[in-house]
C-alpha cells in the first residue's frame, strides 16, 4: 500500500483477531518509527514491544483508555528521554508507526501516555530508566472491526493565506 492510501485508510482499531503479528513486521514498524522527523536530530525515542499476554493485561489495567490491550496481540510503548521536544518527536515516531502499520494491513490504536497519572507506573513496569517519558501506547494487530468515523471535509479545514 502506498503512503497516501495508508494515510487515508488508517483508523483507530480497538478489536483484534487472535492472529499473531510477525516479528519481521514489528521490526518494520519500529524501523519506520525511528526514521521520524526529530528536532535537532536528537532521536530521543526507545520502543518496547510487548507481546506477553500477562504484561498486556497489566498495561490494560493501568492505562485508563487501554482496556482493549488484552485483545491486541501486541502493544508497542514509545518512550523518549526528556529533551526540549521529546513530545513532538515521540508523536512523530508514533504517527510513522501508525501509517506503516496501515501499509502492512495491520490495525492500530494510539493511547496517550505523556502527563498521564499512570505514566511512571508504566515506565517502571517496563523497566525504563528514570528520565524517560511514556509518550504513547500503540495496540497492534489484525483488525476485527472496520470503523468509519466521519472526518471533517477538506473545505472545512483548509485555509489559504489567512484563517
Amino acid at each position: 500500500m502506498d503512503a497516501l492510501t495508508a494515510l487515508r485508510a488508517r483508523r483507530s482499531i480497538r478489536r483484534y483477531t487472535d492472529r499473531a503479528v510477525a516479528r519481521e513486521d514489528l521490526e518494520t514498524l519500529v524501523d519506520c518509527a525511528r526514521l521520524a522527523a526529530t528536532a535537532r536530530n536528537e532521536q530521543p525515542w526507545e520502543f518496547v514491544v510487548v507481546t506477553d499476554a500477562a504484561m498486556r493485561a497489566q498495561l490494560a489495567e493501568i492505562c485508563e483508555y487501554g482496556k482493549f490491550f488484552t485483545q491486541a496481540p501486541v502493544v508497542i510503548v514509545v518512550l523518549c528521554h526528556e529533551t526540549k521536544y521529546y513530545l513532538e518527536d515521540g508523536a512523530a515516531a508514533t504517527q510513522n508507526l501508525l501509517v506503516a502499520a496501515a501499509a502492512l494491513g495491520l490495525g492500530t490504536c494510539w493511547v496517550a501516555g505523556d502527563k498521564k497519572p499512570y505514566a511512571d507506573t508504566v515506565r517502571a513496569l517496563l523497566g525504563a530508566p528514570e528520565g524517560y517519558r511514556v509518550v504513547s501506547h500503540i495496540a497492534v494487530g489484525y483488525a476485527a472491526e472496520t470503523p468509519a468515523p466521519a472526518k471533517r471535509p477538506l473545505r472545512d479545514v483548509l485555509h489559504w493565506e489567512r484563517y
